[in-house]
């Protein structure tokens, strides 16, 4: 995305620990990559909320990127790494093993998977000084029952899925032992999400959408696999096939590098379809509460989710959440009661299920409520301290 939407740090970050917490291992978050997606957004925000609650933590992050600008502006800590891979992967090793032991890391969190290999390397190099966490984001992808694998997740002390259904998968496609898998959510603030009274004419006034009449909402980097052409059809089906003249607000902007062939396409199915005047895009935002509280319906097209960030967000808001039944959707959402789903890619169901949100606001309310209720498991107080009690079972370092 070229200019993601990042919210502001949850508080301003403790800048240092308190007396009585000097005694907890420093810990470590290493994400090299160059891009300000949802992965990397969640590994710092995970790294600020542990420094609230006393922490020493530092982020490890490449030079010259959107990561360590915006961890300089959080004023979280930072370690410059220069990615390297391949036969360069040993020299990368030393100089990170230097940083960690400048900065008496004892605890390192890794939440790239191909990073991986050069976290595992520097455990290697000191000697099993140091605790190795793998805080998994995507989908696993083929099996990992080889050899190679093996070894290197065997030098790994804790592996935290952020589902049960993708730690099961942990457990089918690696060797990794059952005791060190772990299913720890990837934290949210709820209570930035949570809508106030009048909070939705000043949402709408803010964004410049129209002040009366249904809105539909789907927010996410312009990209194919997230839906927003699907989203446009489901439109044109409601508006056509009922009485509800709802209208669409697209929030987001094109993949980062990837130019913006997706948004004109977008744009060419809206005038296609007729809906010039009832499609809204908007681009970066950095308040995403915003959105939610503009919209009446939040609608999930993705044709693959590992973890949906943005369904946790739409439950915190109090938004009733209409979405595609795949990837970890269906751990999130429980289809009829805390949400709807449609099988993937079926326009007519998601239109119908639209429909009947609109129609029938009573229950619709009573999902939403059981939905609040179910998003405080993914808190990113329950994320902190269910990290928290994995470190401290870790042994002491001597």
């Amino acid at each position: 995305m070229s200019a993601p939407v990042v919210p502001h740090p949850p508080v301003r970050p403790a800048t240092t620990a308190p007396a009585e917490n000097r005694n907890r291992p420093r810990l470590g978050v290493l994400c090299l990559s160059g891009s300000l997606g949802g992965l990397e957004l969640n590994s710092l925000k995970f790294a600020a909320w542990m420094q609230l609650r006393g922490w020493d933590v530092t982020m490890l992050v490449p030079p010259a990127t959107p990561l360590a600008e915006l961890a300089r502006q959080w004023v979280v800590p930072l370690e410059l790494v220069v990615p390297r891979r391949g036969f360069r992967l040993p020299a990368a090793a030393r100089t990170l093993l230097q940083q960690l032991e400048q900065r008496q890391i004892d605890v390192l969190i890794v939440t790239q998977n191909k990073d991986l290999g050069l976290a595992t390397l520097v455990k290697l190099l000191r000697r099993g000084h140091l605790h190795l966490i793998y805080q998994q984001h995507m989908q696993l992808g083929l099996a990992k029952r080889d050899l190679f694998h093996t070894l290197r997740f065997r030098l790994l002390d804790a592996w935290l899925s952020p589902l049960p259904g993708l730690a099961r998968q942990v457990l089918e496609k690696t060797r990794m032992a059952p005791g060190r898998v772990h299913v720890v959510p990837l934290g949210l603030p709820i209570e930035q999400f949570a809508p106030g009274a009048g909070s939705k004419a000043a949402a709408r006034q803010a964004l410049e959408l129209p002040a009366q009449g249904p809105l539909l909402g789907i927010l996410g980097r312009l990209d194919d696999g997230k839906g927003q052409d699907f989203v446009i059809e489901a439109l044109h089906q409601l508006r056509t096939t009922s009485p509800h003249q709802a209208r669409l607000v697209i929030m987001g902007e094109p993949t980062r590098n990837e130019g913006d062939t997706y948004l004109h396409r977008l744009r060419q199915l809206v005038a296609t379809r007729g809906l010039e005047q009832h499609v809204f895009f908007r681009g970066f935002e950095p308040d995403p509460a915003v959105f939610y509280h503009a919209i009446d319906i939040f609608v999930l097209a993705s044709t693959s989710e590992t973890y949906g960030m943005v369904t946790l967000e739409a439950m915190a808001a109090g938004v009733p959440i209409v979405g595609s039944a795949t990837g970890g959707t269906v751990e999130l959402v429980q289809d009829g009661e805390t949400g709807l789903l449609y099988p993937l890619g079926d326009v007519a169901a998601c239109a119908r299920h639209i429909g009947w949100c609109l129609e029938n606001p009573v229950a619709t309310r009573q999902r939403v409520i059981r939905a609040q209720q179910q998003v405080q498991l993914y808190s990113s107080q329950v994320q902190c301290a269910q990290t928290e009690a994995i470190i401290y079972s870790f042994p002491t370092k001597r």
